[in-house]
């Protein structure tokens, strides 16, 4: 949810007892720089983290903010992954821990990183630097271990206690009746058996969850007996895929998570009473739903039904299966519901992971896992330009983790498919702020082996974009060149169309409009079998749009926008339609029409706002400043040119834009100094600068003149 400021996950379930180990957070976490909660799985650290973030929110200045460590295999998406949770979508060509240091150095914030205990080494590196120059930095980490880091002050977290207080019984309560809510520990000795679950799961909440979750299929005494018989019997490496024992070591696993969960030499009676827990309600499922659980594994972001039957669906398990299996894993509190999302905690992961290593399925699955994901970029590719475009923008940026393994996996086993899936999603990635990652992955799979064809195509013109994006404009023209070239040579007239994109906004970025013009009206013409709805084709008509602006032939820019505005709103298209909007206030603001240019500004806000496109609202709300300031609006003017800034340094550049924004934007600003003085100007950027992103963009969209 949105705090005050900032990310903080909602609470899914009541959060019972802790009142002294949140007392003890919540002075750490006002005294200290780097706390870290720890504890084995399923004991609660996740939720205590929660609610302490949460309590102290209001506190920091600059936010509270939320990275969940717990999907990512190694380091190599440490970085993203916590710029991610902070808000920064880095375009500049620097190293990305240098980014998000710089980033942070000058907030007072919050930051948890959740789950870390797989990344010890990695989170304590960057953690170093991080605290090293944000001295205003508070961090709480959730772990099995400590990070080790200089400075770090360890918590640990007991299971609830099950003597003397209500809270592991609490628990038990809770989950029975939201799982049931005419379900309750009314009948004779119901109290006293729930109290003895609670007691031989050792008040893990975890445990005690999955205990509830059984109550549907046995009653409370029937429960209590059940786990009082298998509690303490199994031992490590009993059982198997049919049989539901302890979990210990499984040939083949190697280190990782768990390792962790199987090591007896920490918190051993707790790992042993969590195994068998997790294991006994292993056992509680169907054969279809064990099946289920082990094939869920691969996925590392929350899924719907569809992307459930994609990955999960073969052999046994029919996609009628899956959504039957599915329900059931909810049923048993294995996999948590939102609305149409579903996802696993982490501890139970990382046992049907196990599983499925014992199945011998691991390669099949992450198989299913890749093609499903290749499928997703496909499908997003061919509805960009269309209705669906904001909901494909979304997908892709919110199973950013999941496509980043599927690539991993075709890079090692199908070349072919990763060459297609990185030119796919290599341009949705750009538009994330992903530009690290696109340009990675986009060069190790043109490096991987030869490719012909719009895939190959593709991938350079991706490389040039992001490159374009980064402000590296020698490299954004060597890449259009070199697409121009391919696309002749294969005679891919989308191929030309993105070229001549790529190569007309570098020219336009570098003061050379007139070849942008030429060369996008020759290509438009050569094209004529290309749809007119083509993204391709829309942007090659932007090209020719900017530079007519940039030309000074103003009426015919105007018509050239608005005839390119109605086509992509016929179709549904956001992103090239904000992009026209934006000149059309640029041209609204050089003909002398401040009014004019303030709506198409706003309208253009709206489409990048939607799109979570932090760059173009960075450009809008600078041509909005513009036109506030030019109808003399000087104190509002400066806010949003706050503002403004603000989503500059989010995305790691100074101003920037087409050369003939410059002169505007600076006559403008001239204009709005002059008319409220330098004193009160300077106190209205400010505060743009320092509001929160979301705040400061909602009162930039605000149409009332302030005068």
């Amino acid at each position: 949810m949105m705090t005050k400021v900032g990310y903080l996950p909602e609470e899914m379930s009541s959060f019972v007892g802790r009142r002294s180990e949140l007392a003890r957070l919540h002075t750490a976490l006002t005294t200290r720089r780097m706390t870290t909660l720890i504890g084995p799985g399923g004991v609660g650290k996740t939720r205590l983290a929660l609610r302490a973030a949460r309590a102290v929110a209001d506190g920091y200045p600059d936010g509270a903010w939320w990275a969940d460590l717990s999907p990512l295999y190694g380091d190599g998406l440490l970085l993203p992954t916590v710029s991610d949770a902070v808000g920064l979508a880095d375009h500049t060509l620097r190293m990305p821990v240098e980014a998000l240091c710089e980033w942070l150095s000058d907030k007072r914030l919050l930051l948890v990183l959740d789950s870390a205990e797989h990344l010890r080494g990695p989170c304590s590196h960057l953690l170093a630097e991080v605290l090293t120059t944000s001295p205003a930095l508070t961090v709480l980490v959730t772990s099995r271990q400590p990070l080790g880091t200089r400075g770090e002050y360890v918590v640990e977290v007991p299971p609830l206690p099950v003597d003397g207080a209500p809270d592991a019984l609490q628990l038990f309560a809770d989950r029975l009746r939201a799982a049931d809510p005419r379900a309750g520990l009314d009948g004779p000795g119901d109290e006293a058996a729930a109290a003895e679950i609670c007691r031989r799961l050792e008040g893990i909440p975890l445990a005690i969850e999955l205990a509830a979750a059984g109550i549907g299929r046995h009653t409370v005494a029937q429960l209590a007996d059940r786990i009082g018989s298998r509690f303490g019997v199994p031992g490590p490496g009993r059982g198997g895929p049919g049989v539901s024992g302890g979990i210990g070591a499984v040939p083949g696993l190697g280190a990782s998570r768990l390792d962790l969960l199987a090591d007896e030499s920490v918190w051993p009676r707790r790992h042993r009473t969590l195994r068998t827990a997790i294991g006994w309600s292993h056992e509680l499922c169907s054969p279809l739903e064990r099946l289920l659980w082990a094939r869920l594994t691969p996925l590392r972001t929350d899924f719907d039904e569809e992307v459930a039957r994609e990955v999960c669906a073969g052999g046994p398990l029919t996609p009628e299966d899956v959504d039957r299996a599915l329900q059931g894993l909810v049923a048993q509190s294995v996999v948590q519901r939102d609305g149409r999302r579903y996802r696993m905690l982490d501890t139970l992961r990382e046992y049907g992971r196990m599983w499925l290593v014992e199945l011998g399925e691991e390669h099949a699955a992450a198989e299913r896992h890749a093609a499903s994901f290749l499928g997703l970029a496909r499908r997003a590719h061919e509805g960009w330009s269309g209705p669906d475009q904001v909901s494909w923008y979304h997908k892709v940026s919110d199973t950013h983790l999941d496509l980043c393994a599927a690539l991993e996996h075709l890079l090692a086993h199908d070349v072919a498919g990763a060459q297609e899936m990185a030119g796919r999603v290599g341009f949705f990635w750009a538009c994330c702020g992903h530009l690290s990652e696109a340009r990675h992955y986009t060069q190790r799979a043109l490096d991987a082996g030869p490719v012909d064809g719009p895939h190959r195509t593709r991938l350079h013109w991706v490389l040039g974009v992001a490159a374009l994006l980064q402000g590296d404009f020698a490299t954004a023209e060597k890449y259009g060149a070199l697409c121009t070239a391919i696309a002749l040579y294969d005679r891919d007239e989308e191929g030309m169309l993105g070229a001549t994109y790529l190569s007309g906004l570098t020219q336009l970025m570098t003061g050379q409009p007139e070849a942008a013009l030429e060369a996008a009206e020759r290509v438009l013409r050569m094209t004529g079998n290309v749809p007119a709805d083509s993204a391709h084709r829309l942007r090659c008509h932007l090209i020719t749009v900017f530079a007519l602006t940039a030309l000074g032939r103003l009426a015919e820019s105007e018509a050239a926008a608005t005839a390119l505005r109605r086509s992509c709103e016929r179709g549904g298209e956001f992103w090239t339609r904000s992009y026209a909007d934006y000149q059309l206030a640029l041209i609204a603001l050089l003909r002398g029409d401040p009014e004019a240019s303030a709506a198409h500004a706003r309208a253009m806000l709206a489409g990048k706002h939607r799109l979570r496109d932090s760059f173009g609202i960075a450009l809008g709300l600078d041509i909005l400043a513009a036109a506030i300031a030019a109808q003399g609006a000087g104190a509002q003017a400066a806010r949003v040119y706050g503002t403004g800034q603000a989503y500059w340094r989010m995305v790691g550049h100074p101003q920037r834009g087409t050369p003939e924004l410059g002169p505007v934007r600076e006559r403008c600003e001239r204009q709005a100094r002059a008319a409220v003085g330098d004193e009160a100007y300077q106190r209205a950027f400010e505060r743009g600068q320092s509001d929160n992103a979301e705040v400061g963009l909602a009162a930039a969209l605000r149409t009332e003149l302030q005068l």
